[in-house]
């Protein structure tokens, strides 16, 4: 699951995104609203919360929110402010944060308004998702495979390779760059190997291929690699 940690406070940054980082969590720190505008804009880049500071350098967090509900972006936002004010509460909200959590707090308390966040049907994707003869559950990190006769096979997955047969999912029949595929599925601060993308998908289209399932995941030399399911029913 990918965060967008906005606090500009390096101390607190840290801290969050080493408390998120220990809950399995894949988090993008920026300290600069325009930077995190920048992120959020990035259609390729999915993300099903962002934790925003409201005093910010660059775009406040504030705002932050209310260019996302402009666009009808439905991505849950958890605000983080030194304002305890009930009016800064009510602007917040009212700007389009799902939650507010007053400076300063526990970390428990932040994970558990992150969980919370998460539980919540209308802004966050449903337990599975189906796409050609694949299903895959977020409830326990697995893929069911459906051959032409409806005989079902569950395949364990590891985390990145759960990430990154769901980011394939969610683009069928796209060519996705492997700079996509590493910006998705890695933190942005992180220097990533130049084939760490090609042994990803090697591996995942091993546990497909040893499990008895087709292998539809393509590669497009000079171009990158699509989930091919135009094929599905031959």
């Amino acid at each position: 699951m990918r965060l967008l940690l906005v606090e500009d406070e390096p101390d607190l940054g840290v801290a969050i995104k080493r408390t998120l980082n220990q809950q399995k969590y894949l988090v993008d720190w920026v300290m600069d609203g325009t930077d995190a505008w920048a992120y959020l804009e990035n259609s390729w880049t999915q993300y099903t919360l962002a934790i925003v500071d409201w005093m910010l350098p660059g775009i406040s967090g504030l705002e932050l929110c209310q260019r996302l509900r402009k666009q009808s972006n439905p991505l849950p936002v958890l605000m983080l402010t030194a304002k305890d004010r009930v009016e800064d509460r009510v602007a917040g909200l009212d700007a389009g944060a799902d939650d507010y959590l007053v400076k300063p707090f526990s970390m428990m308390e932040l994970l558990a308004r992150v969980r919370a966040l998460q539980r919540r049907p209308a802004n966050f994707q449903s337990q599975q998702l189906s796409v050609g003869n694949f299903t895959l559950d977020y409830s326990n990190s697995t893929v069911v495979s459906t051959d032409a006769v409806g005989r079902k096979q569950e395949i364990s997955l590891t985390t990145k390779e759960f990430q990154l047969l769901e980011y394939f999912m969610k683009h069928p029949n796209q060519i996705i760059t492997t700079q996509q595929i590493r910006n998705q599925l890695w933190e942005v601060s992180i220097e990533s190997s130049s084939n760490v993308v090609a042994a990803q998908v090697r591996l995942l289209r091993r546990k497909l291929v040893n499990s008895g399932c087709a292998n539809p995941i393509e590669t497009l030399h000079s171009m990158g690699y699509r989930l091919n399911l135009t094929d599905e029913s031959k």
